[in-house]
């Protein structure tokens, strides 16, 4: 039986529920109700989704119970995901990303902090610093190369109890000669290495990160772990001194960089009408770690891929690419494949916005971060799904409706549509059927899936 036979055999809910991590069958059977709900009603409060308010207290029970844990609700999702990459073909991207979910309480050190922020100045001409309350959430998020999300592979939600920013802290210290297990930066490499025990054959997967992400100790682990990575370049790092350069002359990465001639000219699309020309150098340089962890750290040779445009126009930032990665690029076309990955990165961007924008998670009321976290987890399933229709209909327009909804979801389609006095659905594609979905839910939802977003080169 095939893999596309399995997965429509029972509804999509019970597939991300059975491998959940909860400790009795009750908890599991109420995390499958609520994913019903919430999914049914995406962006409503949890008493309007839920229905009543039996149900709406069995759901605040649910997020109370200390048995339940963010990780046991995300289990299943996790599991659900490991059988889709395993059914795929081609290289698969683990995209990563932190995100702020920001909210109004009355007591913020119940949930905690995420950062100060300037509110202006008062009329005595004092700054007005606000403390934002809040909850942090880093997501590994896999993707094919068509840009269909496939689920999430790792995600750590957190909270700051005591606000210190790193700007504070490193009048006092070199963050670079700190350990990296005792910084918040460690997150990266522990959604790594939880992708990678989740999903194994490491060399597969390309993990795709941004500036935030140009730490050394992700790179080594990548490469202990036998895996890849795509990285945009933050630090003008140390690289090994070549043989014409003076003795105790300290040499830099981008230095080597500007010294490589340019490759070619690669022609790109920003948005959907304009477009752009950028200019393209790669070279591989043996780098150095940090001063301070040399000795815990040997030099690598990675490769660096710079993208420049040729002709920006006036109004916007050119786009000025460094990525760094330790896949093997041989030639022109390989590095502008490297970039056309890394433009994919965005889709991480989007999926948080469905999150923030679609379910509204940044309305809910609920009052502790142990709350807020289970909550976050199970929107973030729902945001998933949500994200995964969409891109699913854009990439395959004509496919079958059954290769994403059950036969009961077709059926329910049908009967609305057959109501109306003039019916809609004048194909039994997958476009067809989604686009349905949106128009239930106002022109918005359907504007943005009838106009399909090109994925494009990013110019922050």
């Amino acid at each position: 039986m095939s893999r596309e036979k399995v997965v429509n055999t029972y509804d999509w809910h019970d597939q991300e529920v059975v491998g959940a991590g909860l400790p009795d069958k009750r908890l599991a059977r109420r995390l499958r109700c609520l994913l019903d709900q919430m999914s049914a009603s995406p962006g409503q409060p949890v008493p309007a989704a839920c229905g009543d308010w039996a149900a709406t207290k069995a759901a605040y029970r649910f997020f109370d119970n200390p048995r339940v844990t963010e990780h046991g609700v995300l289990a299943g999702h996790f599991a659900a995901t490991a059988a889709r990459v395993a059914a795929s073909e081609g290289p698969i991207l683990i995209l990563q990303d932190t995100t702020e979910f920001i909210y109004n309480r009355a007591q913020p050190g119940m949930i905690g902090f995420t950062k100060t922020i300037n509110g202006g100045r008062y009329k005595a001409g004092r700054p007005n610093v606000r403390t934002l309350c809040g909850m942090l959430m880093h997501s590994s998020l896999a993707l094919n190369l068509s840009g269909t999300p496939i689920g999430l592979t790792a995600a750590k939600f957190w909270t700051r109890k005591k606000f210190k920013g790193s700007w504070a802290l490193r009048r006092h210290v070199n963050p670079t000669r700190v350990p990296i297990e005792t910084k918040e930066s460690y997150r990266w490499l522990e959604n790594l290495r939880q992708s990678m025990a989740l999903l194994g054959e490491p060399e597969r997967y390309i993990h795709v990160g941004d500036r935030e992400s140009d730490i050394y100790e992700l790179f080594c682990l990548a490469e202990d772990l036998g895996t890849n990575f795509l990285v945009r370049v933050q630090a003008n790092r140390l690289a090994d001194t070549p043989a014409t350069t003076a003795k105790n002359t300290a040499h830099r990465v981008f230095a080597q960089l500007s010294a490589t001639p340019w490759a070619g000219h690669h022609h790109v699309l920003i948005g959907r009408d304009e477009a752009a020309v950028v200019k393209v150098k790669f070279a591989s340089i043996r780098t150095l770690p940090p001063v301070g962890k040399q000795k815990r750290y040997a030099s690598r040779l990675l490769t660096y891929i710079h993208a420049l445009e040729t002709d920006p126009p006036a109004g916007r930032p050119p786009i000025d690419w460094r990525l760094v990665t330790n896949l093997p690029v041989a030639d022109f076309a390989a590095a502008v494949e490297k970039l056309g990955w890394y433009a994919l990165r965005w889709k991480i961007e989007t999926f948080h916005k469905v999150m923030k924008s679609g379910c509204r998670a940044e309305e809910t009321r609920l009052e502790t971060s142990d709350r807020l976290a289970k909550f976050l987890a199970l929107i973030a399933v729902v945001s998933w799904r949500i994200f995964f229709l969409t891109m699913t209909a854009r990439n395959k327009p004509d496919a079958t409706p059954s290769s994403v909804f059950t036969a009961a979801e077709i059926n329910v389609l049908d009967q609305i549509d057959a109501s109306r006095h003039t019916p809609r659905l004048r194909d039994r594609s997958l476009a067809a059927y989604l686009l349905q979905i949106a128009m239930l839910g106002g022109t918005s939802s359907a504007t943005t899936i009838r106009h399909p977003e090109t994925w494009s080169y990013g110019v922050d």
